[in-house]
């Protein structure tokens, strides 16, 4: 009977012992999430932070990032199910959902809330006008992407026909702009950082204006999902999204050199002080959203600008391809 007694109480010793280790690693369940991000650049210097300061570790996330190099590469990689999140120009959604898509790529978490290029003149500028841009050579970005669209609708609302008031050069690859404003061809040129911050201080060229200044709040680049793989993965789109919520209003709280010095080890070949100064630039226009909500306002001046550069397929109802419940959870919390 002791022995019997002496067993039972060995059992429940190690019982008690194992429960929590059991709870635990349910606790510890990681999800894998498959991120493809349309370019590599400090105009997305949230997503870095969120990894860099662990905010996505915090969630019980294992992201694994990778640069998918173009809006179509990108939604190509969603739809064939090579990545399970993208990160690109919310325009992409629509254009799949133009095409009658059975399942729609929903928007549900928002990265960065203006255009992101600059205006560079060939020629230092003691004060520009965008007049200045008739008659001269301008070197714009890929027709069909939102860099482009943007450019184009802030020329006509400066009064500036882009087909007939300049020479409009649009043939050149997104990789190869910088090279060919480098190597000659054009008076001014539209460039992402930072490309735009290393061209002026070798002299190559002067910033002179912002098209994310003059364009108003987009929806530039969002996170968005498959409306199937969102449904299916509410918890760790969730996590995902209260993680980029960190990262946000960390980066709104701290100061420039901070994030710069956070994100240094995703752009080894950029000087910290280079990277500085283009998160000052964006910071100080507020291209970085500080919540993930997609604003309706946002989504329809979107579309304005997509109509205005006759790439509008179709209008798109807010409600149809954007989810805001999980940004509003995160908010909320």
């Amino acid at each position: 009977m002791k022995k019997k007694v002496k067993w039972l109480l060995s059992f429940v010793a190690v019982f008690i012992l194992i429960v929590p280790l059991i709870s635990c690693n349910k606790q510890e369940e990681t999800y894998t999430l498959r991120v493809g991000e349309v370019t590599h650049s400090i105009f997305y210097a949230p997503q870095y932070v969120a990894l860099s300061e662990g905010f996505f570790e915090e969630e019980g996330l294992d992201v694994k990032l990778q640069t998918t190099w173009g809006g179509d590469k990108t939604m190509t990689a969603l739809l064939s199910n090579g990545i399970d999140i993208a990160l690109v120009g919310a325009e992409t959604s629509i254009y799949v959902y133009a095409q009658g898509a059975n399942d729609p790529v929903v928007n549900f978490a928002q990265l960065t809330q203006t255009d992101g290029t600059f205006l560079v003149s060939r020629e230092k500028v003691s004060e520009f006008s965008w007049e200045q841009l008739k008659g001269t050579t301008f070197l714009g970005q890929r027709k069909g992407g939102m860099p482009q669209m943007v450019g184009e609708y802030v020329l006509k609302q400066h009064n500036i026909d882009p087909q007939n008031d300049l020479d409009l050069i649009q043939n050149v690859d997104f990789a190869n702009i910088a090279n060919a404003f480098a190597s000659g061809t054009g008076d001014y040129v539209q460039l992402f950082e930072p490309t735009a911050s290393i061209f002026e201080k070798e002299g190559r060229g002067t910033i002179v204006a912002s098209f994310g200044e003059e364009s108003g709040n987009v929806p530039y680049t969002t996170f968005m999902s498959k409306k199937s793989f969102i449904n299916e993965n509410t918890e760790a789109i969730e996590k995902f999204t209260r993680a980029i919520y960190k990262a946000q209003q960390w980066v709104d709280t701290h100061s420039s050199k901070e994030i710069a010095e956070s994100i240094q080890p995703q752009f080894e070949d950029t000087p910290l002080d280079i990277i500085e100064t283009v998160v000052e630039r964006y910071k100080a226009q507020q291209s970085y959203a500080t919540t993930p909500l997609l604003p309706e306002e946002s989504w329809n001046n979107l579309q304005n600008i997509m109509n205005e550069a006759g790439e509008l397929p179709t209008k798109v109802d807010y409600s149809e391809l954007v989810n805001t419940s999980f940004a509003e959870k995160v908010i909320s919390e």
